[in-house]
């Protein structure tokens, strides 16, 4: 049964920075791609970054040179380093294995 962990979440100041963790099993990180994507209240959810199996990474336009996604294969884990984190970056962030696995999600809340 494939299972997604996500965790790192909280409360930082704008301009700080938070690392989320994605933790999967029943499945094997390295040979699928990954996604990171976000909701708002109030919106709906949005992308934010993907990495391929061939480590090719994306990501959306709002968070270019601020988020960086990685994974470590060992550990069977998909990361989402977040740096000069803005009030907008405040949503819940899930992580998802395409087309349909997604993880229960963790809170991000920006604000000073």
């Amino acid at each position: 049964q494939v299972q997604l962990v996500e965790s790192g979440g909280g409360l930082v100041q704008p301009g700080g920075s938070l690392r989320l963790s994605c933790a999967g099993s029943g499945f094997t990180i390295s040979i699928t791609s990954m996604n990171w994507y976000r909701q708002a209240p109030g919106k709906q959810r949005e992308f934010v970054a993907g990495i391929t199996i061939w480590d090719r990474t994306n990501y959306a336009d709002s968070v270019k040179g601020r988020f960086t996604i990685s994974r470590d294969n060992a550990k069977n884990t998909v990361y989402l380093q977040m740096n000069s984190l803005k009030p907008e970056d405040t949503a819940v962030y899930y992580c998802n294995r395409p087309p349909t696995d997604w993880g229960q999600g963790t809170q991000v809340t920006v604000s000073s």
